[in-house]
């Protein structure tokens, strides 16, 4: 075999960017099999490469022997005198062979072996080179669009931008270039799969890296990314040297850099956002264009409640909740939009509902006391006090916890009524001020109750110890106090010692 073989095992090499020795390799194997197949599996097959005469033999050595019992591995003395004359008995004769030797099928079981290589070596190639680069941005050439996937040249290699990796307005034309992100590099049954993406929040990231020279050199930092492709987009950035603004940076004279990653985004919005460590000023930043009033932290649940004017509410939330969305993801906390009147109304209904364990009809002073000092000082506090913990305290059984649960789920709900009306009356006032007076209820002091029937839980009902039959509460014709009014709960309830 001549130069000729060698030089077009060469131009393949660099066309595929595959090894050459690796092709050399393939060959000799290719031609040991062809080989084989045509003088036996048993014949002896050497295959001899000289590169600097560049020529490329092949070689099958028979035993001579008087008399032949295996052709593959002998020959007679008298046909191995047709090849060297001064032969001798035993000795091993080395015939060359000519590619007409070989026949056509077996050149062509060569052939294959040699392409199944190259094609090999080429997937592995590019599965090496791509898989250390996934995360990198790229640019390429689409070469055609199927089913809406698109298929494009991406160096010596093929690549896909699946429909789902597109954003809502790429339309691609071929020929056209495009960058894109590398998003991973998939083994399949046809090769390497190399899959790129441009609506990952990384591409937006990569995008100012190349345009923004302070965060390549690390002098602004992009700590995170959200995005809703092609809609709208916030990054956080943050500036190592405080004589750089990160966002100026991020922006660029007149808007040039910022600008220029829109163009390529196809208009899609993009929000910057100064990162702070303090985690109300980052949710209100991140809220932006909505002015925060204020901001606060609920550290168990990743919680931040945020309030804002009534006519901020509206631009904070956003088309469809995506601002208050894209700031969520932004941050990492749970933001919890409230408006300004809604916060007013939040807190008079916290204080209308906040009662003082010893206003509760029925629970004397000595019952409170012991309350407070099991830390229980309002009705709120005592109905979040489970039953068992409640019914362990000092001087209390069940049966009583029971009742003491049964009067502040009462208390609570005739002050969230009280409120309610209240709120009722003042979004619909009545038509005069007297009449709103009159529907107020009068307060009823302790000594008031006192003398309608009303008892303290701490106080034994009178007779009690001589023997009397209970004494019902005011009845319904006679005049009720708050306790009456509590829900039908009898005036005789048990002595708390």
């Amino acid at each position: 075999m001549s130069h000729e073989l060698l030089d077009a095992l060469g131009q393949i090499a660099r066309e595929k960017s595959v090894d050459r020795q690796v092709l050399i390799e393939t060959l000799e194997a290719g031609l040991l099999s062809a080989a084989k197949k045509k003088f036996g599996a048993n014949s002896t097959i050497r295959v001899q490469l000289d590169e600097a005469q560049g020529s490329l033999r092949v070689f099958t050595d028979r035993a001579v022997v008087a008399e032949v019992s295996d052709a593959g591995i002998e020959i007679s003395l008298e046909d191995a005198r047709d090849y060297q004359a001064n032969i001798r008995m035993g000795e091993t004769l080395a015939i060359e062979l000519s590619m007409e030797d070989f026949g056509r099928n077996a050149i062509q079981a060569a052939k294959q072996v040699l392409i199944q290589r190259v094609r090999e070596a080429e997937r592995d190639r590019v599965y090496n080179e791509f898989q250390g680069r996934v995360g990198e941005l790229v640019h390429a050439v689409v070469q055609q669009v199927d089913r809406g996937t698109a298929i494009v040249k991406l160096e010596r290699a093929e690549a896909v931008v699946p429909q789902r990796e597109q954003m809502p307005r790429d339309r691609f034309r071929q020929g056209e270039h495009i960058r894109a992100l590398l998003l991973s590099v998939e083994k399949a049954t046809k090769g390497p799969q190399v899959v790129l993406s441009r609506t990952h929040p990384d591409f937006l990231r990569r995008l100012f890296e190349q345009e923004v020279p302070e965060i390549g050199e690390k002098i602004v930092e992009i700590k995170n990314v959200a995005r809703e492709p092609g809609q709208r987009s916030k990054i956080s950035v943050e500036s190592h040297d405080e004589r750089v603004d990160p966002v100026g940076a991020c922006v660029g004279v007149k808007g040039q850099r910022v600008q220029a990653i829109v163009r390529e985004l196809g208009g899609e919005r993009i929000d910057i956002v100064p990162w702070s460590a303090d985690p109300l000023v980052f949710v209100s930043r991140a809220l932006s264009p909505a002015k925060v009033i204020e901001a606060k932290l609920e550290d168990r649940e990743r919680k931040i409640e945020v309030i804002v004017a009534d006519d901020q509410l509206s631009l904070a939330i956003g088309k469809g909740g995506q601002n208050a969305r894209l700031a969520a993801k932004l941050t990492g906390f749970k933001i919890d939009l409230v408006s300004q009147s809604e916060q007013a109304r939040h807190e008079e209904e916290e204080k209308a509902l906040r009662i003082e364990i010893v206003n509760v009809p029925r629970i004397g002073p000595k019952l409170a006391e012991r309350l407070a000092e099991a830390g229980i000082r309002t009705v709120s506090d005592l109905v979040e006090t489970p039953l068992q913990k409640l019914a362990e305290l000092p001087g209390l059984d069940e049966r009583t916890a029971i009742k003491l649960l049964d009067l502040a789920n009462v208390a609570l709900e005739e002050a969230a009524a009280r409120f309610a009306a209240e709120q009722a009356s003042q979004e619909e006032p009545p038509e005069g001020e007297e009449t709103a007076e009159a529907d107020s209820p009068e307060p009823v002091s302790e000594s008031e109750a006192g003398d309608e029937g009303t008892e303290t839980m701490d106080q034994e009902p009178p007779g009690a110890d001589a023997g009397a039959p209970d004494a019902p509460a005011a009845g319904p014709e006679g005049p009720r106090g708050p306790a009456a009014q509590s829900g039908g709960v009898s005036s005789r309830e048990g002595v708390i010692p």
